[in-house]
């Protein structure tokens, strides 16, 4: 056997059963000096562990288990190798032979090796693609707002995350509802788990079920020889979002309520019943009870997941937080795409808080958007801002509150006939006072808060107080 070995690999090794190197043979002594042994002394009769980098030969001896191919790396290089454990005549093991089967395993094994890498850095790609999809890419961090509308959310929010039940997110398009539920997962004992969401309105109504329930392998015609799970599935023991939830036909509304109630789905084409574990999130911009009213939505189902509900409140009624989500909103989009971040200037600012926002946070984007790539200068002023509005339809003026305070207010339409320097100046005088009014009448805190100079701040200041003084006069 010995001969035969030696003839077909490239060196061999045999070790006792206290591990010791006890022969090699011709073919392995040329790798001696790669391993730092100048004379067969100092490497034979030595224990294998002290003179081969990370062997296995202790492993078979313990196992009794041969390796019939591995890949081992040393100082000599790297080697396709076997172990065989040597047995006596009672079956116990009393050595183990190691045979270096090729030297240059880089050449020998070459498209093998290529083709192995391959796969490895494909399902390396695909995990980190996965992983990259199913975590959270927001935190409660990241709902930008300090008026009582958004605290009041995230207080709730909160609470609602260290719960099991589900949550159901209530408001207009827009408003934050995705960054919500990101937010409710991490800061959940969830977190560690996989985030999943499904948009209703993006996915057909014929293949909703299989997205939700999966496939087992060879459903139907077509279908993945392997299955494909769905995602209640890829969800298990994370949270599961379901977007546009008022959107979701009668059919899945159906098998959706069986599932959350007995906590297991049947994929398509199988007739085995799979168990998960999940937290539903939902949300949805259309009004639930009217559709339960109406029977397009399963009361049955409204109940089931509007065990917590959550409203986000419109852009319109949190203006007090249009100065904080401007400066969020112009980070972002300088960070995504690479140039200098937009100075909104109090003007500009005064006249963007004064509009109605009914796509909310989403439009408010929009619009920054198209000023940073319409503007050649970073420093925005409500000139610049005022044909963006026109164009996108916000151009007339809806204060959320009357101004100057205590007024009743001009006649419908006359705001917009007035000139526009003193509809601007207007605009300033009301965005110094909800500065002041959020900093607590801390000057210094409301000119940072509007991004001017103090000396500006005062003056802009100054001006309202005689333009009052004026007024009461006139009065």
């Amino acid at each position: 056997m010995f001969d035969l070995f030696a003839t077909a690999s490239e060196g061999m090794m045999l070790v006792d059963r206290k591990a010791r190197v006890v022969w090699i043979n011709d073919q392995y002594r040329r790798f001696l000096p790669a391993l730092g042994f100048e004379r067969e002394e100092d490497f034979v009769g030595h224990p294998v562990s002290s003179v081969v980098q990370n062997t296995q030969m202790h492993q078979v001896l313990a196992t009794g288990k041969p390796i019939l191919i591995d890949l081992l790396t040393n100082k000599a290089g790297t080697f396709v190798v076997s172990r065989i454990p040597l047995r006596d005549d009672a079956g116990e093991v009393i050595g183990v032979l190691g045979i270096v089967l090729f030297d240059h395993p880089e050449t020998t094994l070459q498209p093998l090796i290529a083709k192995f890498a391959r796969l490895e850095q494909d399902l390396n790609d695909a995990r980190r693609e996965l992983a990259s999809q199913r975590r959270t890419k927001y935190t409660f961090a990241s709902f930008v707002g300090t008026s009582p509308g958004a605290l009041e959310v995230k207080r709730q929010a909160r609470r609602a995350a260290s719960s099991s039940s589900p949550v159901l997110l209530l408001g207009e398009t827009g408003t934050g509802k995705e960054l919500l539920a990101h937010a409710i997962h991490a800061a959940s004992p969830r977190a560690g788990r996989p985030f999943v969401s499904v948009n209703m309105a993006a996915v057909p109504d014929t293949l909703l079920e299989a997205e939700f329930f999966g496939v087992a392998p060879g459903a139907y015609t077509g279908a993945d020889k392997k299955g494909r799970d769905g995602k209640f599935k890829l969800a298990d023991g994370g949270t599961l979002f379901l977007d546009e939830l008022g959107d979701m036909p009668m059919t899945v509304q159906v098998k959706l309520l069986r599932a959350l109630q007995e906590g297991e789905i049947e994929p398509l084409g199988s007739n085995k019943l799979v168990r998960f574990d999940v937290r539903v999130v939902a949300a949805t911009s259309r009004d639930l009870q009217q559709m339960v009213r109406e029977g397009s939505f399963r009361e049955d189902l409204y109940y089931r997941l509007n065990v917590l509900p959550i409203r986000v409140p419109p852009l319109r009624e949190r203006q007090g937080d249009i100065p904080l989500l401007i400066e969020a909103l112009c980070e972002d989009i300088a960070a995504r795409g690479g140039g200098a971040q937009l100075e909104i200037g109090a003007s500009a600012q005064a006249l963007l808080a004064a509009q109605a926002w009914r796509g909310n946070i989403r439009e408010l984007r929009n619009v920054l958007e198209q000023l940073a790539l319409r503007s050649d200068s970073p420093h925005i002023d409500a000139a610049q801002v005022e044909p963006v509005l026109r164009e996108a339809g916000l151009d007339r003026i809806e204060p959320a509150v009357p101004w100057p305070p205590g007024d009743a207010g001009a006649p419908a339409g006359q705001t917009d006939l007035r000139p526009l320097p003193e509809q601007i100046a207007e605009l300033e005088s009301r965005a110094i006072a909800l500065a002041l009014a959020r900093t607590g009448g801390n000057r210094t805190a409301a000119a940072r808060l509007l991004g001017i100079s103090r000396a500006s701040f005062y003056d802009k200041l100054a001006a309202m107080e005689v333009t009052s003084e004026i007024r009461t006069t006139v009065q």
